[in-house]
């Protein structure tokens, strides 16, 4: 069982650099070259393409740490806090991916954090609890 929290956690962690990493590289291109669906959104106000590239990298940092972690009860309750809080924001700004015509890509994402949100909470159940030594008075 161990075993396939682990490739739990690796699958999890892929699809995070490689969602990430095409976000910031159409970041790049839409913020400093005036290229792609997110030249659309950031022609209007330029400096919003700093949470762009933020979110994108802290994702792409994120992902790094999943390929990393250990399949422990807190690790999987992470990745669960993680796709919560980036499904979320994308189901919140959904009005971008139709502005930036990227309904596409705000389907596939948002679905497979959804899906992560789910597939990491059944990890979570199944991962044993850490041992805690007794308290001390």
């Amino acid at each position: 069982m161990t075993a396939s929290r682990q490739s739990l956690l690796r699958i999890n962690a892929l699809f995070l650099l490689a969602a990430s990493a095409g976000g910031f590289c159409s970041d790049v291109l839409g913020i400093f070259f005036a290229s792609g669906p997110v030249a659309k959104i950031v022609a209007a106000a330029p400096y919003s393409g700093l949470g762009f590239i933020e979110a994108h990298g802290l994702a792409f940092l994120m992902g790094i740490q999943m390929w990393r972690a250990e399949p422990s009860r807190a690790w999987h309750l992470t990745a669960v806090a993680i796709h919560v809080l980036l499904g979320t924001s994308n189901l919140v700004f959904w009005q971008l991916f139709i502005a930036a015509d990227m309904l596409v890509v705000g389907y596939v994402t948002t679905a497979l954090h959804g899906l992560f949100v789910l597939l990491q909470m059944l990890a979570a159940g199944t991962a044993a609890a850490p041992i805690t030594a007794p308290a001390r008075a």
